[in-house]
Formats: structure tokens, C-alpha cells, sequence
């Protein structure tokens, strides 16, 4: 005689609870930065944007000029 199959939701539950089994264990294998690396990553982060930010203004600003200064006359 063969095993009876389960039904669909018993076996959705199972695949589901397995997921999250071999999730947890893949997180505890994770090297998580200390405080001070997440706070200089994110000084860097910060700053590189603030820099890129500051040369698209100014890119902006000499494409305008060239604009008003050359098609505008």
C-alpha cells in the first residue's frame, strides 16, 4: 500500500516553515559590521552624495548659461 499524500496545505505549510528554518540558520552565518562601520559607510555615502549632488547643480548651472547665453540670442 502507499503512503497517502498530503494535502496541499499541510504541504505548503511545511515548505513554509522550512524556508524560515534555513533562513535563520543563513543569518546566523551573516558577518554583521560593528556600530562603527555602519557609521563611516554611512559618513561616506553621505558625503559622496552630497558631492555628486553639488556637481550636477553645477553642471546645471553652466549648461544653463550656455543655453541662455547662445540659443537665447
Amino acid at each position: 500500500m502507499s503512503a497517502k499524500k498530503s494535502n496541499i496545505f499541510v504541504r505548503a505549510a511545511k515548505a513554509v516553515a522550512g524556508y524560515f528554518r534555513e533562513l535563520k540558520s543563513e543569518l546566523k552565518k551573516v558577518s554583521w559590521p560593528t556600530w562603527k562601520q555602519i557609521r563611516t559607510n554611512t559618513g561616506v555615502v553621505i558625503t559622496a552624495l552630497i558631492l555628486l549632488g553639488a556637481f550636477i547643480a553645477l553642471l546645471d548651472l553652466g549648461f544653463e548659461f550656455l543655453y541662455k547665453s547662445t540659443l537665447l540670442k
